[in-house]
């Protein structure tokens, strides 16, 4: 597997939907096997919330020998989305303007912000066609935006786990979270790890959206009744908190959330029924039984409205994350839509 890392840098203005501006940006990505001559096996893949450009480190067993994603086959790239902290620009990279990191003054990026600077990276690389483009959760809303902004551009679309907008549940998970880091008394520092403590229990609350009561139940049970303090699932929570903060920042986690709650395709467009309707690549909606944060009415809804869209159920026991888990069935389901390999290439 021919696995590259890149910088794409971008020196032009990028207009940001809320207002303000970013005086050129960059983003890092991930390519894994060969262009062809002609440039039609691109696969792009939008990565979730606090994912990175490195596919193979979050979703590994999609690009293994065989599979519908398979690098002998297709040229595959996944770029760090913007607003991110590995590798592209985000609230710890250096204002250009006042030569010190953003921190707080990061400004406020949406979805079409970030697929906005995912097409200048398509541009520069001569790319006219993304043969399939790939996002679960925050990259799903990601990857509906870009099918929606440049029709002609997407071919075939496999949008999981995701919505046309962010609902009142989902919105509410995450302002418990961001409360969760503002509580905590060196958040408003300038400094890497501002917030850090409130990260790690805005993460543990995260957990409890992306899992569900049967999974706790089957992996974090105690061993014995007599048990009264350390619970299994209270480490469990608290090794979840450590994970996360010792690869990621508070900043980052606010402004992807953010951007997730502000996902909405409808807005200044007629509605969101009505833009679903403008999508022109081919397509597969696939939603999780057992997801407690995107639930499968929110892909039907989707699915229901998208020209001619495929809905597919993954079946776990593990909820939201189940994208992340269930790659067999998930494979299996591509390999469906797409027919064979050679379909797409």
């Amino acid at each position: 597997m021919l696995k590259v890392n890149h910088v794409y840098h971008d020196d032009g203005v990028l207009k940001l939907e809320a207002g303000g501006e970013l005086r050129g940006f960059h983003l890092a990505y991930t390519t894994l096997g060969q262009l062809n001559a002609d440039r039609s096996n691109v696969v792009w893949v939008c990565h979730a919330l606090t994912g990175s450009a490195d596919v193979t480190s979050w979703w590994k067993g999609m690009f293994e020998p065989g599979s519908p994603l398979d690098p002998k086959h297709h040229f595959i790239i996944c770029a760090n989305v913007l607003g991110g902290c590995y590798g592209s620009t985000g609230p710890l990279s250096v204002n250009p303007e006042t030569k010190k990191p953003f921190y707080h003054t990061f400004p406020f990026v949406t979805n079409r912000d970030a697929v906005q600077a995912f097409d200048r990276l398509r541009v520069h690389l001569g790319i006219d066609q993304i043969q399939l483009l790939v996002g679960g959760s925050l990259g799903g809303q990601q990857a509906l935006e870009w099918a929606i902004a440049r029709p002609t551009v997407i071919r075939n679309l496999a949008a999981i786990a995701c919505n046309a907008f962010h609902s009142p549940w989902g919105i509410a998970f995450n302002e418990a979270q961001r409360m969760a880091i503002a509580a905590d008394n060196t958040w408003l520092h300038e400094d890497p790890r501002a917030g850090v403590q409130g990260l790690k229990a805005a993460r543990a609350m995260g957990m409890i959206s992306f899992r569900t009561y049967n999974t706790f139940c089957e992996t974090q049970t105690e061993k014995s009744a007599d048990t009264i303090e350390n619970f299994r699932a209270a480490t469990y929570q608290q090794y979840q908190g450590e994970k996360l903060a010792n690869r990621f920042n508070a900043f980052t986690y606010c402004t992807l959330l953010n951007m997730m709650d502000a996902h909405h395709i409808g807005r200044h467009r007629a509605s969101a029924e009505h833009v679903l309707q403008s999508i022109q690549a081919r397509t597969l909606v696939a939603g999780i039984d057992s997801d407690l944060l995107f639930p499968i009415c929110e892909q039907e809804m989707l699915a229901s409205h998208i020209p001619h869209a495929r809905l597919e159920i993954i079946h776990s026991p593990y909820g939201h994350d189940g994208f992340l888990i269930e790659f067999e069935q998930f494979k299996n389901i591509l390999h469906g839509f797409l027919g064979t390999t050679e379909q797409i290439i």
